[in-house]
């Protein structure tokens, strides 16, 4: 049995509670956003629509590697591609990857200037 302080908090909280399989794809969006590769990819992206080959340039990745990292982006939602003959153009889905993104880089900012200890390069 858990011991329960506030029953009407815990009880508005849980009626908030988003359902399973929604905080699971959640899990999963912050998951890829894990992983550092992906997110240079993504903050690159932050610019605007870049082609793989300026992408992997820019991140220090193989065009394999860009490629293989941005079709994993782009199954979750998290970046669309537009086509020009052979080549793929990729931007940011929608403007919650792009503030998702920029209010996770401005608490990083913040926290190396609480914690200047810390090593800050991505």
């Amino acid at each position: 049995m858990v011991r329960v302080v506030d029953a009407d908090r815990v009880a508005a909280v849980r009626e908030r509670m988003p359902a399973a399989v929604d905080l699971a794809d959640t899990a999963d969006v912050f998951g890829l956003l894990s992983d550092q590769n992906r997110l240079r990819l993504l903050v690159a992206l932050l610019e605007g629509e870049l082609c793989v080959c300026d992408l992997a340039a820019v991140s220090g990745l193989s065009e394999s590697a860009a490629s293989h990292a941005l079709r994993l982006l782009r199954a979750h939602r998290i970046v669309a591609v537009r086509r020009a003959g052979r080549m793929a153009y990729y931007r940011l889905e929608d403007p919650h990857v792009r503030m998702l993104l920029d209010l996770a880089l401005a608490h990083t900012e913040h926290t190396e200037i609480l914690h200047p200890e810390r090593d800050g390069g991505l």
